[in-house]
This record gives C-alpha cells, sequence and structure tokens, in this order.
C-alpha cells in the first residue's frame, strides 16, 4: 500500500484571538426579565436587573 506523508501538525500561536460563540440576550431571555438556564443537572437563573445588568445566580 502507498501510504502519502501527513501534513506537519498546525500549532496554535498565543497571539491568535479565541473566537467563542455569542448569544444576544434578548435572544435568550425572549421578552422575560428572567430564564432558567439547566447546566451539569443544575438549574440556574439569570435576570435582568433594574440596572439593566445580567445576574446568574444557581
Amino acid at each position: 500500500m502507498n501510504s502519502q506523508p501527513k501534513p506537519p501538525a498546525q500549532t496554535l500561536t498565543s497571539s491568535a484571538p479565541t473566537q467563542r460563540p455569542r448569544v444576544d440576550s434578548g435572544a435568550l431571555l425572549q421578552g422575560s426579565s428572567a430564564v432558567e438556564i439547566e447546566h451539569a443537572g443544575q438549574r440556574y437563573l439569570l435576570r435582568v436587573t433594574r440596572e439593566n445588568k445580567l445576574i446568574l445566580t444557581k
């Protein structure tokens, strides 16, 4: 069998910016002032304060 050589492995450089998914808070809240989020079997509450800030509590 003919095996082709593998290309060299690419390395990540520390100067490359990290790409993270971004979700608009309006898409999560859907007009509500709070939404429950389930993560690893735990339930969290994400809510908007009177000052229009977000608070995540367990």
